[in-house]
């Protein structure tokens, strides 16, 4: 952690996009707008969940609804720095605050991994066992899995952070990305770096791979079941519903997978900011559109929300 003339290093400066001011304050419009959008869609999610008596019992709305949190978390992790950078002219973000970034990105990401295995294994039990299904996935068990969740996403990068916070910095402190990435950080750091990246590496593609195979494997079962004869009159709305999380998990892991399982030096600096942009800043926009939008149980539950307040109000005022 120390600059080569003994000086300890305090601070980073992040470069961000490398744009010019009036390009900086459209980005800082845009991506505010966005974040505004994705707290207001995830928020609602969330509402609809707790205030709705039908969806709050039911599994896959449980895990949707704590889905819907982790995105929000997931996205005030970058985005607020984010916009806080492009609205002032320097890019400085304290050693501590750094990576405490890199742990909350990595670790709600992991974290995200999790829960769309979850997923993915609540729709396999639904398809695959119905008749076990409601043994199986009770909401203790479904409550269950939601801890399990978060647990193992805030343990997984626990080891790799602290090791590279412990390693020494020979500057100069310029971070070329607009978030604390591993990658750069590590560009940063005085050789010998021993066994630190090997310990990053192997956790994230231990997390990631074990987490794509589990959903690969879980909706191709799914899938090859539906095509049974036995499934003729339900699979469209089967394949309807599986098609929305098949949609998620693609977005997620091809970004992802993109970034940290390739090579070093394959991708570029600025399509690697762009990559990172997308999963940090686009998914998790998009995700709630992608599971909600067809999906007629949170319609009828916002229906039956919106009439229920209304007819408070209407109470209220009558009074």
């Amino acid at each position: 952690m120390e600059l080569e003339n003994g000086t300890r290093v305090q601070k980073f400066i992040l470069l961000g996009f490398g744009v010019g001011q009036q390009e900086r304050f459209l980005l800082l419009v845009f991506f505010g707008i966005l974040y505004v959008v994705t707290l207001a869609e995830n928020i609602t999610i969330i509402t609809l969940v707790v205030l709705d008596t039908h969806l709050s019992r039911l599994p896959m709305y449980i895990l949707l609804g704590n889905f819907s949190w982790l995105e929000i978390c997931y996205v005030s992790t970058t985005a607020p720095r984010m916009l806080f950078d492009l609205a002032s002219p320097y890019g400085i973000i304290s050693f501590s605050d750094c990576f405490l970034q890199f742990y909350l990105l990595f670790s709600f990401g992991a974290t995200e991994n999790f829960f769309l295995s979850a997923m993915a294994l609540d729709r396999y039990l639904a398809i695959c066992h119905p008749l076990h299904y409601p043994q199986l996935m009770t909401q203790e068990s479904c409550y269950n899995l939601v801890v399990a969740c978060w647990i193992s996403g805030f343990m997984g990068y626990v080891v790799p952070v602290i090791m590279m916070s412990r390693m020494s910095f020979c500057g100069p402190n310029v971070i070329d990305h607009f978030l604390c990435d591993p990658g750069p950080i590590l560009a940063l750091a005085c050789p010998p770096l021993g066994v630190t990246p090997m310990v990053f590496q192997i956790c994230a593609n231990v997390l990631i791979l074990g987490n794509v195979l589990f959903a690969v494997l879980s909706y191709t079962v799914v899938i090859l079941t539906l095509l049974k004869p036995s499934f003729e009159g339900k699979r469209r709305k089967a394949f309807s519903t599986i098609s929305f999380h098949i949609v998620v998990v693609t977005l997620f892991y091809g970004s992802v997978a993109g970034m940290y399982l390739a090579p070093d030096g394959e991708n570029q600096r600025e399509i690697a900011k762009a990559i990172t942009l997308f999963y940090t800043s686009a998914t998790p926009f998009l995700n709630p559109m992608i599971y909600c939008l067809r999906n007629d149980q949170v319609k009828e539950a916002l229906r039956r929300v919106s009439k229920r307040k209304l007819t408070v109000w209407m109470r209220k005022v009558a009074l």
